[in-house]
């Protein structure tokens, strides 16, 4: 594939993915969705036509014919059974969200989310089909939400700050692909867009207008919580057998530590690890507001569980993520004012212990992250380099490796997500990347000291406790579950402002339960 051509596939992808974000329900978001799926594989298979594990599946045709009829006969029975059934859409997507299958691509190992591809695949090809089905019903309620009474009544689209986020997404996601046209790594930022940008896109697209009623919330927590604890049961028959199924790297880091890291299904241990604290977090939210014995003990088992699979990962920014979680709920549980204080408490205590200890210096605290530290002053050396516009998306690694001077960290990958986008994107980036933030927490904190939602509350909480273990190991926009959270923070922000304009009698009362 010519340069030229992949860059106007990758413009048109990505206008496509935008129009999947903000067009109302119907049939011309259901075209931009399609485009959108057609696209992305026929880019990645474009830009690695060359690459010897493309050329092997070249030189067998009827493999390849025979892996694009799998994945058609699958994306069409999971489209019947969305169709007919449509609250597993939302559901799959959120089962598929942590299972990565390890793949070759342009000499690097990815770990692709090719089941997650399969339930967007379907669920795109459900949205076409007449007669489209909706998930919930007419009249949704938080079912987590404290207080009692009916839904609200069915609302069209978001209000307030809750518009800004789709609109802003967008732009992130165009943004991207257009500072992938003078990337100095232009493969890495194409496969970037099309392995991660354009396909969540789609995720957000086929959930942004679920209504996450009593039945969904409950089920969701029912498949979050299975799903941790065979997880956990992997990792803990790893641990005991010290025997992990992949990540030679890991094999061999285990091979010199007194530690032994697990990693269960997962191909790295610290992002099963943020799945765990993530887990966890949503399992506390509801157990902070659970009132049923049978709800309190069954959610205490999984926390317990959980912890029991997060200990053995020694993932730092795993724990500095839970601890995140916990923060934001024990402030709307019980008091922001002294929350806040125990929090910078917590911080200056730390950083007090580790000054005396005669730990905290640059070299030290390089040789506890890995590295980190060295990607973190490089990152800041490649912005200050290019302020405005940087060296463009997916060429920290290459941009690293030919602008800065250390031989210290070797690099693949950047894992703190501002410096990232600050290094490839420059200020255009940094700005979208910071006001999509803003937006995001607004909207999912607007209101919610003055009317409880448990759901709303477990979503800004979880997201977090996501934001902080990006910043110690990146991939915020490369997980998918920063798009299931924006899409849900605004279904939720759009039933919650539904449910005060139709009861603004409710909310002191509701308020005080």
């Amino acid at each position: 594939m010519s340069d030229v051509l992949a860059a106007l596939g990758l413009i048109v992808a990505s206008l496509a993915a935008a129009g999947a974000i903000l067009l109302p329900a119907g049939r011309l978001r259901s075209l931009a969705m399609l485009a959108a799926l057609i696209l992305f594989p026929i880019l990645i298979l474009g830009d690695q036509w060359h690459s010897h594990q493309i050329a092997d599946l070249r030189d067998t045709p009827m493999r390849l014919v025979l892996l694009g009829a799998l994945a058609i006969i699958a994306s069409a029975g999971l489209a019947y059974v969305f169709r007919r059934w449509p609250v597993l859409l939302p559901l799959a997507v959120i089962a598929a969200l942590p299972f990565r299958v390890p793949l070759h691509a342009g000499g690097d190992t990815a770990n692709l989310l090719v089941p997650l591809y399969l339930v967007i695949s379907g669920g795109v090809l459900a949205r076409l089909l007449p007669g489209e089905g909706t998930v919930g019903g007419p009249a949704p309620e938080d079912a987590l939400a404290t207080g009692g009474g009916g839904g609200p009544p069915a609302v069209t689209g978001p209000a307030g700050p809750a518009t800004w986020v789709p609109r802003l997404l967008a732009a992130v996601v165009v943004l991207y692909a257009l500072q992938t046209l003078y990337s100095e790594d232009f493969s890495k930022g194409l496969q970037n867009a099309c392995f991660f940008f354009v396909p969540f896109s789609l995720v957000y697209g086929l959930l942004r207008d679920i209504t996450w009623d009593k039945k969904l919330l409950t089920l969701t927590l029912w498949v979050i919580g299975i799903s941790a604890a065979c997880f956990v049961l992997v990792g803990t028959v790893e641990w005991a057998t010290r025997d992990l199924f992949w990540n030679d790297q890991v094999i061999r880091s285990n091979e010199f530590h007194t530690y032994f890291r697990v990693n269960s299904v997962f191909w790295d241990p610290n992002i099963y690890g943020r799945y765990l604290a993530l887990v966890a977090v949503i399992a506390m939210s509801a157990l902070l507001w659970a009132r049923e014995r049978s709800t309190l003990a069954l959610l205490t088992v999984l926390i317990a569980i959980v912890w029991f699979g997060l200990v053995p990962t020694f993932s730092q920014s795993s724990y500095a993520a839970l601890l995140a979680g916990m923060v934001i709920l024990a402030a709307l549980r019980w008091s922001v004012k002294w929350t806040a204080i125990a929090a910078v408490v917590g911080v200056v205590g730390t950083m007090v212990i580790v000054t005396i200890a005669g730990s905290f210096s640059f070299d030290r605290i390089n040789i506890d992250t890995s590295g980190r530290a060295n990607l973190v002053s490089g990152g800041i050396h490649l912005f200050a380099q290019r302020p405005v516009y940087g060296y463009g998306s997916g060429s920290f690694p290459k941009a690293y490796r030919q602008h800065v001077e250390t031989h210290k960290a070797p690099v693949s990958v950047s894992h703190t997500e501002p410096i990232t986008v600050a290094a490839e994107q420059g200020l255009l980036g940094l700005a979208a990347y910071a006001t999509l933030l803003v937006a995001a927490l607004w909207t999912m904190g607007r209101g919610l000291l003055r009317r409880l939602s448990v759901a709303r509350a477990a979503v800004l909480a979880t997201f977090v406790a996501l934001l902080v273990h990006t910043m110690a190991y990146a991939g915020f926009f490369e997980d998918p579950i920063t798009w299931v959270l924006l899409a849900a923070a605004v279904a939720l922000a759009v039933e919650s402002g539904a449910a005060s304009s139709a009861a603004p009698g409710r909310e002191a009362e509701e308020a005080a339960t």
